[in-house]
């Protein structure tokens, strides 16, 4: 009887391989023997799977963007049934920075795939559609009358913290203290 595959499971595998080799030697190193030899996998099989690289590519910012959603859910959940908007957006921003070394690499391949995208633009429907989606969401909690002005410094201040994370230039203790005052500044 033939082997049963999960290919939900074979893909993540290599989605996995993928970030761990853009994490340690950035996007520049990707390609289907690189992703092949850190997922102890033949680069027959990744490319049973992917194609090209872009489609790699693809499938591994999904699974950033569903790791970015369950943290924020989890860290939602615990604010119970009605926080206020300052704290809504507090703990979704601190949910979503690269504060630990388990967000780190996520933070990583993040950034890698946004100047990806700078090149690749064909690349970049979908973190558009991200970026307008949270933007928007942001907005809607922010007070009137530049909701969508504040929404959008909000976000670049996440991003720019973001970076400086990564880049070693903050602490945890040194972004979250920015993102509070400027959540100050917004609410007053």
């Amino acid at each position: 009887m033939p082997k049963k595959v999960d290919h939900q499971e074979r893909r993540t595998l290599i989605a996995d391989a993928l970030m761990r080799v853009a994490a340690d030697q950035g996007l520049e190193a990707v390609s289907l023997r690189h992703v092949a030899a850190e997922a102890g996998v033949s680069a027959g099989m990744v490319q049973h799977y992917f194609r090209t690289k872009d489609e790699m590519m693809a499938f591994a910012l999904a699974v950033v963007r569903e790791r970015s959603q369950i943290r924020v859910t989890e860290a939602m959940a615990g604010l119970g049934a009605d926080p206020s908007p300052r704290l809504l957006l507090r703990t979704m921003i601190a949910a979503l920075l690269p504060l630990d070394e388990r967000t780190r690499d996520d933070g990583r391949v993040a950034l890698a795939f946004l100047a990806y995208t700078a090149v690749r633009p064909a690349a970049a429907p979908s973190l558009r559609e991200d970026t307008v989606r949270l933007t928007g969401f942001i907005a809607s909690v922010l007070p009137p009358p530049n909701a969508d002005a504040a929404a959008a410094g909000l976000l670049a201040l996440m991003e720019g913290l973001g970076v400086y994370l990564l880049g070693g230039q903050y602490t945890a203790e040194q972004a979250l203290a920015a993102l509070d005052a400027h959540l100050d500044l917004l609410f007053g």
